[in-house]
C-alpha cells in the first residue's frame, strides 16, 4: 500500500462530481499498474462558490467560473494533480499555466424532462411551472410553448428531483448523463429523453474534463492513455463556437457537433432569454478543420441576431 497518494484528483462535493472523478479514478487505475494500488490516487472534495451559493441562478452571481475557481487555484498552488469537471461548466478560457489534459468518453449529451404528470414536453398541461436555473433550457421551453412558466431551480440532480416531488414546480431538466453516471433511470424519475432536435444541448453536455498544469508533462502522458480523441475532438468544436459567441451562462447558447467519418456535423442556437427568437446554424466540414467551422457557425448566428446580440442583460 502507498504511503502518500501518487495523485489528488480535485472535485466538486456534490454526489454526481464525485461519481464523475471516481470515473476518472478507475480509467486511470486501468491504464497505469502503479495507480491502481490502494491509496495510489485521493479525490479531495473542494466546495466551490457555486456549490455555496444557492438562493440566486449562475447568470446573477458571475457565471460557469463559480464552479471552477477554487478547484484550479489548488491545481496553481501545487495542492492538487488533477481537476475533474463536467465539461459544459467550464469556461472557454482557461487560466494561464492549465489545460484540459484529456476527456473521457461523452456520455448521452442529451436533456431529459421530468414532470409530476410523467408526461413529454408537449403534452404537458398549459401554464405548468417548470424549473430550471438554466437560460438555454429556459429559452428553447419557451420558445416551443411558451404558455408554460419557467422559474429558476438550482441545487443538486437530488435536490432539483427532491423540489419536484414535493410539488415546488411541475417539471424540471437534468441532463441524462447526469442521471446515468448517477445510477438513476429516467423512465423511474418519470422522464423522457428530449431529441436534440427539440432541445439542444449545452455545450460539451456529457462530457468529463480532466484539468492539470501545463507544465506538468509526465501527468499529460499519463492522461493520453485515457482520453478519448472522437469527445475531445466534437467537444472543441462546439467550445468553438461558444468562444466565438464570448457566451456564458449569461447567454442563452447550445450546440452539439457529432462526427461522421472524416467530418463533423455542428448544430448551433442562440436563443432571446425569453425564447422570443431562435437564431440557428448548421454546418458540416472536415473533422480536421472543426475549430474554424464551430468559429464560422458562431459568427453565422452572430451576423442573423445583428443588434439584437449581444442581449439587455436587464
Amino acid at each position: 500500500m502507498t504511503s502518500h497518494p501518487v495523485l489528488r484528483i480535485g472535485t466538486r462535493g456534490s454526489p454526481l462530481a464525485l461519481a464523475q472523478a471516481e470515473l476518472v479514478r478507475a480509467a486511470l487505475a486501468r491504464a497505469c499498474p502503479d495507480l491502481a494500488e490502494p491509496g495510489a490516487i485521493q479525490v479531495v472534495p473542494v466546495t466551490t462558490a457555486g456549490d455555496r451559493i444557492q438562493d440566486r441562478t449562475l447568470a446573477e452571481i458571475g457565471g460557469k467560473g463559480l464552479f471552477t475557481e477554487e478547484i484550479e487555484r489548488g491545481l496553481l498552488d501545487g495542492d492538487l494533480d488533477l481537476a475533474v469537471h463536467s465539461m459544459k461548466d467550464m469556461p472557454t478560457a482557461l487560466p494561464d499555466g492549465l489545460v484540459i489534459g484529456a476527456m473521457l468518453e461523452r456520455e448521452d449529451p442529451r436533456d431529459v424532462l421530468l414532470s409530476r404528470e410523467r408526461v413529454g414536453l408537449e403534452a404537458l398541461p398549459a401554464a405548468s411551472v417548470v424549473g430550471t436555473a438554466a437560460l438555454r433550457r429556459r429559452a428553447q421551453v419557451l420558445a416551443l410553448r411558451p404558455d408554460l412558466s419557467v422559474v429558476p431551480l438550482r441545487g443538486n440532480v437530488q435536490t432539483r428531483l427532491r423540489k419536484l416531488r414535493e410539488g415546488e414546480v411541475d417539471a424540471t431538466l437534468l441532463a441524462a448523463a447526469g442521471l446515468a453516471r448517477l445510477g438513476l433511470s429516467v423512465e423511474d424519475a418519470g422522464g423522457s429523453v428530449l431529441a436534440a432536435e427539440t432541445m439542444l444541448p449545452a455545450v460539451a453536455q456529457g462530457a468529463i474534463g480532466i484539468e492539470c498544469r501545463a507544465d506538468h508533462a509526465a501527468l499529460l502522458d499519463r492522461l493520453g492513455a485515457i482520453g478519448h480523441a472522437e469527445t475531445e475532438a466534437c467537444v472543441g468544436v462546439e467550445r468553438a463556437f461558444l468562444a466565438e459567441l464570448d457566451g456564458s451562462c449569461r447567454t442563452p447558447i447550445a450546440a452539439y457537433a457529432q462526427k461522421h467519418g472524416g467530418d463533423v456535423r455542428l448544430r448551433g442556437l442562440l436563443a432571446a432569454p425569453d425564447g422570443s427568437r431562435v437564431w440557428r446554424a448548421e454546418l458540416t466540414g472536415p473533422l480536421a478543420d472543426g475549430l474554424a467551422l464551430g468559429r464560422e457557425a458562431g459568427r453565422q448566428v452572430r451576423g442573423e441576431a445583428g443588434s439584437a446580440y449581444p442581449f439587455d442583460p436587464a
